[in-house]
């Protein structure tokens, strides 16, 4: 146990799909372990492109109704990685349904939209900003361990970005006994990455294997990744990957699985493993390493 009603775990995610293709693995097995586990989303994925021709008329450019849309999947996601024996998680916005909207590229018509979230107030301490619903989240639940992106969002993408600076400083708000309310210290705050080792022996892997038509392996170097030396923890997924896989398989309008579920891809369809490890950088907090110089567990060290 850690601390009153066990050990907590809150993840802020840009967009649906993100909290499975980054970090599904982790969120079900700390679900199965009986971990109390909050997925927060900033977006409903409004600007998103599909995966078959079937979703075409949902996007932005259409009947703009792919953000609805991708609650559903979200919630069938979520669902997807709950354990059978426990409740079933529940999907999260951060504002409420639709507060904030995706923002899309750098440089494209979506970045203007007036609710566009990467352009919106989301590091001020005013009413209704992103920072004080985020805080206000954080005081609520009152998790250990808080998981959201690296510096640069991962790949780059605005809301990405958004989301990483937005949790880092509403874990720092949360902590302040001069912002308003109750403050709680969270205790370590992680970004999920992906370990450049690892992607390398998993795009070895998929080269030897039967991909569905019109997916390519990537070189190593297509891909963002971080050198292992920077990886501070690995979350064992191995035994919930059929969890994460079916998860995957709900958001069906952004990405597909391979049929051995070695394999997912996105509209792009550049072919990605499927890692039974997920990895991370520990960026605030103290890391608890094991006998390997390696983090095994989100939790270790919090008392």
């Amino acid at each position: 146990m850690t601390g009153e009603g066990g050990r907590r775990l809150l993840l802020v995610h840009a967009h649906p799909d993100d909290e499975t293709i980054t970090t599904g693995g982790t969120i079900a097995r700390y679900l199965a372990e009986g971990a109390e586990v909050t997925v927060v989303t900033c977006t409903l994925g409004e600007e998103g492109e599909v995966m078959e021709p079937r979703f075409a008329q949902l996007t932005a450019d259409n009947a703009d109704q792919l953000g609805g849309y991708r609650i559903g999947e979200l919630t069938g996601a979520l669902a997807a990685l709950s354990d059978p024996a426990g409740p079933v998680l529940r999907p999260r916005f951060l504002g409420g349904m639709g507060r904030w909207r995706d923002s899309g590229m750098a440089g494209t018509p979506a970045a203007e939209h007036p609710r566009a979230f990467a352009s919106s107030p989301y590091l001020e301490w005013v009413d209704g900003s992103p920072l004080q619903a985020l805080t206000r989240i954080l005081r609520e639940t009152r998790p250990h361990v808080v998981i959201t992106y690296d510096e640069v969002g991962g790949y780059g993408h605005p809301d990405h970005i958004a989301a990483h600076r937005l949790t880092t400083a509403a874990v720092a708000a949360a902590a302040n006994p001069e912002t308003p309310g109750e403050p709680w210290e969270v205790a370590k705050l992680y970004w999920t990455v992906t370990a450049g080792g690892d992607l390398a022996a998993g795009l070895d892997e998929l080269r030897d294997t039967d991909l569905p038509d019109g997916w390519r392996v990537p070189a190593a170097d297509e891909l963002p990744a971080h050198d292992d030396p920077a990886i501070t923890t690995r979350i064992d997924v191995a035994g919930v990957l059929d969890r994460k896989r079916a998860a995957l398989r709900s958001h069906a309008t952004q990405l597909g699985v391979s049929a051995d579920g070695a394999a997912l891809a996105l509209t792009n369809r550049i072919a990605q493993p499927v890692f039974a490890e997920e990895a991370y950088v520990l960026a605030r907090g103290t890391a608890a390493p094991g006998p390997d110089g390696v983090e095994r567990d989100l939790f270790a060290g919090v008392a």
